[in-house]
């Protein structure tokens, strides 16, 4: 699929965005192994720590639907901002190696590596490594 193609689709799950604390709406657009789109927006909380990123409900969308092997993810933001923290790790999580396309209304836009924005993650290969150790008794 074409980045704008996904880029679009992330812009038309903005306009659902339930963002009444922060005023920032944002969408997001992830492309799965087998072609397929999920899309998601932000949804806040009067109790912050409660909100969920536009990035995580697509992905979270796609998951459940049974796809784990995600492409690429597309943001579209006021500020065409990058995703959090946390988004980056899930993102990881599913495709560790996608390209996360950021884009504002306007049509200003990025692209870089999720390992471009998330150096030396902490992903499954972490895990193998530790349980191989304490299996052989050095943990």
């Amino acid at each position: 699929m074409d980045p704008d193609q996904l880029i679009a689709l992330a812009g038309e799950a903005r306009a659902a965005s339930y963002s009444p604390y922060s005023h920032y709406p944002v969408g997001a657009a992830v492309l799965t192994e087998s072609g397929e789109v999920f899309t998601g927006c932000n949804v806040e909380n009067a109790s912050y720590g409660l909100t969920i990123c536009a990035e995580r409900v697509a992905v979270f969308k796609a998951v459940s639907a049974g796809h784990t092997r995600l492409l690429a993810v597309a943001v579209v933001t006021p500020t065409k901002g990058a995703p959090c923290g946390a988004c980056r790790q899930v993102l990881t999580e599913f495709g560790a190696d996608m390209t996360v396309h950021m884009a504002s209304p306007d049509g200003d836009k990025r692209s870089f590596s999720l390992p471009e924005l998330l150096p030396q993650s902490f992903g499954p290969a972490d895990l193998a490594a530790w349980q191989e150790r304490t299996r052989g008794g050095e943990g």
